[in-house]
């Protein structure tokens, strides 16, 4: 037989004959679709794995974030500060513009209205919150609370026992706004918003006779009797406790704020005034709502002004919380809405709703620049006095050289007056929190990781203070 032949035909085992051509074998093809399918599985599960390990590390690298962002230190605590000092400044001048009418407007003259009977705010109805209604008839009760109201919004706006203090304004507060409702105003609920958010935070730990109070006592030897160290501050809970409530207490603000300015925006954009831009126009010529009314003249003759001002309104609003990611358009937004809020107190005479606004706006300024400002001012000031007291100004020289006064230059160890930290260490804290965040977070970390009034260490794990050099050296700045 040929070779030929014995190419076409093979015998089998059992006797017949078979094909060995590749074209003619079954089981070739067979295995040749096998190895494809097997291949597209390996394919794919390969492609899930990493899909997986991204999803994962991803997933991981944003808890890691969130976490250390939460618990390693409070943030906006200057922030915090500055929301206080106007806070307390806003319930003051609040009750200062209306203590010559405080009777008609809250007290025993507005009873015509209904309130003192039956109040339409459910809050009198709170046994907590029900202090003013009760006496809203007693026309010399009334004026001591009112009064007392007053003192202690002086108390909070210096930061003065905080834990004590705020609690009891917030509910004193509640129960006075709340008496008559025809007088009030949105700003009042944030304002209400506001406290309550402040009673979670830090808020008194900067620029407030609490942080002055806490420097002076730093290095004693705490109190081990309970309510004293309540009454000063002290740190009754570890502070991976207290600085997530603090942060937390951050993002709730940031959120609230977020819903207001962007449901107004939307609310803004529906109106057919808003969308042809002749909102502005009819409050400018309401004579409630225009103590200068030549400057609201001069504001509504122009009327692509107008225009312009009805659109930029609704698009700075609308973009606000975006606009809060980077600090390009943070400090445009901040601008924006600040000269947004000036104007509503100037040209509509509603100055108290704004400055509650821009007090809790004061929380997305970056503590870097909170500290900066304070130590302008500070430096501002001291030249002035120096000034004043015929001696030459001595602030010529880099930025903590001399700022102890000339009786503490050649002292050796930290003044107890200081409200700020060591600007040196403050400096590796904000380059770290870049290096973290590309610097772009809301506020910056702070640097008072570990004070001794949380419960923690101090920097670096050492209880030791900073050296500090006597004469020219580098100190930390005072506030």
């Amino acid at each position: 037989m040929s070779t030929e032949n014995r190419t076409k035909q093979r015998p089998s085992r059992d006797g017949r004959a078979r094909s060995s051509h590749p074209r003619a074998s079954g089981a070739s093809s067979g295995i040749g679709l096998g190895t494809i399918v097997r291949a597209i599985g390996i394919a794919i599960g390969v492609f899930a794995r990493g899909a997986y390990e991204v999803v994962r590390d991803a997933l991981m690298t944003v808890f890691t974030f969130v976490e250390r962002w939460l618990v390693d230190a409070k943030h906006a605590r200057y922030g915090f500060a500055v929301t206080r000092i106007l806070v307390g400044a806003t319930g003051l001048g609040l009750l200062a513009a209306n203590f010559t009418t405080r009777l008609y407007t809250f007290g025993s003259g507005s009873a015509w209205n209904g309130e003192a009977a039956a109040p339409r705010s459910e809050f009198p109805n709170i046994w907590i919150f029900s202090l003013f209604n009760r006496i809203a008839l007693n026309d010399v009760l009334f004026t001591i609370c009112y009064v007392l109201l007053a003192v202690l919004a002086v108390l909070v706006l210096v930061g003065w026992r905080k834990r004590f203090v705020l609690p009891v304004y917030f509910v004193g507060w509640v129960s006075f706004i709340e008496m008559n409702d025809l007088v009030g105003d949105q700003g009042d609920n944030m304002y209400r918003i506001t406290l309550l958010t402040l009673l979670f935070t830090d808020c008194a730990s900067r620029w407030s006779l609490d942080a002055r109070r806490r420097r002076r006592q730093r290095g004693e030897r705490r109190s081990p009797n309970f309510l004293r160290e309540l009454w000063n501050g002290d740190a009754l809970v570890p502070a991976w406790l207290t600085n997530p409530v603090h942060n937390l207490a951050l993002v709730t603000l940031t959120a609230q704020v977020s819903f207001i300015y962007v449901s107004g925006a939307l609310y803004k954009a529906a109106g057919t005034t808003w969308q042809n831009g002749t909102a502005i126009y009819a409050p400018l010529q309401t004579q409630r709502f225009g103590p200068w009314p030549e400057l609201n003249e001069l504001v509504v003759a122009w009327p692509p002004v107008l225009a312009a001002l009805a659109w930029g309104s609704i698009l700075l609003q609308l973009s606000f919380p975006f606009m809060l990611l980077r600090r390009p358009t943070r400090i445009i937004a901040l601008v924006g809405i600040c000269g947004f809020h000036v104007g509503i107190a100037v040209l509509m005479g509603l100055p108290w709703f704004s400055l509650a606004m821009i007090a809790v706006d004061a929380v997305f300024v970056r503590d870097s620049t909170w500290r900066g400002f304070g130590e302008r001012l500070k430096r501002a000031w001291q030249e002035g006095r120096a000034r004043a007291a015929g001696a030459p100004a001595t602030r010529d020289a880099a930025p903590g050289d001399a700022d102890q006064p000339p009786e503490l230059e050649n002292v050796e160890h930290p003044d107890p007056d200081d409200l700020d930290d060591d600007p040196a260490a403050d400096e590796l804290d904000e380059r770290r929190a870049r290096d973290e965040f590309d610097g772009d977070e809301f506020a910056d970390e702070d640097p008072a990781e570990g004070d001794p009034d949380e419960g923690g260490p101090e920097r670096a794990g050492s209880g030791a203070e900073r050296p500090v050099t006597s004469g020219g050296g580098n100190r930390g700045s005072r506030s």
